[in-house]
């Protein structure tokens, strides 16, 4: 998003693929992922992103064949460059979901079901009073900002890989969308949710 600091406070939707959309991370079986053992990392790397990122909150995600759902909410103390002030339309909260193994959930610290806070403290405007500043999105030294979560992210995976030598590789880039309103965050968590059963007619289906 031009004109848009990835490191500001806001639910971010990301995908990230495979290599060449190859299927390392398991297959879909009956509707549901069983995850390979690359896959089983993939998950449990995506799980510990908070302990090393404390400002993220992790939203719904499922890990696919070929690629990775999920949503990112960073949530820093205010630094004062936005203002709180988008539109929440039904006052609603977050409630962080995994596709994935829902018993497990509780067994789960902090536990994932914990409420969070509302969007509109997580996705604050440019305050119509402040110039608009050159988006910080771009190549060169990142570091506490959605850029620098996703590469931390993929480091990991891959180096569990290299590690135990197993065949493994990312796609060099990552796609995202920030997500402003309720709704849209209620439609990207109903897709996500849903992804293993619709993976036939998935756009990464390979």
């Amino acid at each position: 998003m031009q004109n848009w600091d990835y490191g500001w406070n806001g639910a971010y939707f990301v995908t990230i693929c495979t290599d060449h959309r190859i299927c390392f991370f398991g297959e879909i079986r009956n509707h549901e992922m069983n995850l390979s053992e690359i896959g089983e990392m993939a998950r449990r790397y995506w799980l510990e992103i908070p302990k090393h990122f404390p400002f993220v909150i992790l939203d719904a995600f499922v890990i696919m064949p070929n690629h990775v759902h999920g949503i990112v909410m960073i949530e820093k103390p205010y630094s004062g460059h936005c203002n709180d002030t988008i539109v929440n339309q039904n006052g609603g909260k977050f409630k962080n979901v995994e596709t994935q193994n829902f018993a497990s959930l509780h067994s789960l610290t902090p536990p994932l079901l914990s409420l969070t806070p509302p969007l509109s403290s997580l996705t604050p405007p440019l305050s119509s009073s402040e110039p608009i500043k050159k988006s910080k999105n771009q190549f060169g030294p990142q570091s506490q900002n959605l850029g620098s979560i996703i590469r931390g992210y993929k480091t990991g995976v891959k180096k569990y890989s290299t590690m135990n030598n197993i065949e493994f590789a990312w796609q060099p880039r990552f796609h995202d969308h920030v997500i402003r309103y309720q709704d849209s965050l209620n439609r990207i968590r109903n897709y996500i949710i849903n992804n293993p059963a619709n993976w036939g007619r998935d756009a990464f289906y390979e």
